[in-house]
């Protein structure tokens, strides 16, 4: 294999790994890094949802004592059934929309200006969301994934369906509108990290399935590179977001994502990155 070709890999899956869980959009970001260093084309697109799967691992990998206690339980304890439940639930509503309007929103919605408004549009949520905690420092009332009701995890997977308008954040929709409806920041944090797993992985085998007669065999090790490096940066990225949520809010990521906003506008207008899918 092309060793620039796998470098290119290299750094997608870095940029995957470390943007898939934060509220800044990993879809503009891959777009941005796979235009700068010329990795576009049909495969590419493919490889961009594919190494997701990297992402799932390191979520599964962190909490697999969890996982395995959910498995070992479903059979006995009500607790973990209606956990899985409650992931079932919420991930519906992006499911169900993304089949009926995906290619409604590739033709309408990926495009510069529909990108950079979602992630300013955002932004100002996240602001929003964040001075009502402030002000209303006892306004969540769920504070772990195990007090959530099927109601609850219906009202998350309907604001996860709001990232299906590329450049809203599946993470930043998930985790704000769980803070929204009334859980603390921890459990709105993890119950997107549990919910991604299978979101992400849905989205991984659709999209591979789909694009399965432009696939080769070489593409193999490019794909098991990228996912690599997507596991072990989104490994670090939840390691370090557990550890940052406990002391630190959101407000800088929104202020992020208002750059970037403006970035994806100036970049389109001068023609430096094509907001394409």
């Amino acid at each position: 294999m092309d060793i620039l070709l796998a470098l290119k890999a290299i750094i997608m899956g870095l940029v995957e790994g470390f943007t898939e869980f934060l509220p800044i959009s990993s879809t503009g970001h891959l777009i941005l890094a796979g235009s700068l260093i010329n990795f576009t084309g049909e495969v590419a697109k493919v490889f961009e949802i594919a190494i997701q799967a990297g992402a799932i691992l390191a979520v599964m990998w962190e909490y697999r004592a969890r996982i395995a206690t959910v498995v070992s339980g479903l059979g006995s304890d009500p607790r973990q059934r209606k956990f899985v439940l409650n992931l079932v639930v919420a991930f519906l509503p992006a499911a169900v929309l993304g089949l009926l309007f995906n290619k409604a929103i590739k033709a309408h919605l990926f495009a510069p200006v529909p990108v950079a408004l979602a992630f300013i549009v955002g932004a100002l949520v996240i602001l929003w969301a964040e001075r009502r905690q402030r002000v209303l420092p006892g306004s969540h009332r769920i504070a772990t994934v195990d007090d959530m009701t099927v109601l609850d995890a219906f009202k998350v997977g309907c604001a996860q369906a709001f990232a299906l308008v590329p450049g809203t954040s599946r993470s930043g929709a998930t985790i704000i509108g769980g803070m929204l409806f009334g859980l603390s920041r921890k459990a709105a944090t993890e119950f997107s990290f549990f919910l991604a797993i299978p979101t992400l992985l849905a989205a991984t085998v659709y999209s591979v399935y789909k694009a399965r007669h432009e696939l080769h065999a070489a593409d193999l090790p490019l794909f098991l590179i990228g996912g690599l490096a997507a596991f072990v940066s989104a490994f670090l990225c939840v390691r370090w977001l557990l550890r940052y949520i406990s002391s630190h809010d959101f407000t800088i990521f929104a202020w992020y994502r208002i750059v970037f906003g403006i970035l994806v506008l100036v970049t389109a207008h001068f023609g430096w990155v094509v907001w394409a899918e």
